[in-house]
């Protein structure tokens, strides 16, 4: 592999494993789910 191909595998996979990381991070933050009477589905 060249040199600007493992700089490109590099950077993708920061953006997804870091975008997997904040989601979780979030997640984490505030796990609180609505309350049944707050869900509004429309079907």
């Amino acid at each position: 592999m060249s040199a600007e191909a493992i700089v490109m595998m590099v950077v993708a996979m920061v953006v997804l494993w870091g975008g997997l990381a904040l989601a979780l991070l979030n997640l984490a933050r505030s796990p609180d789910l609505p309350e049944s009477s707050e869900v509004h589905r429309d079907l």
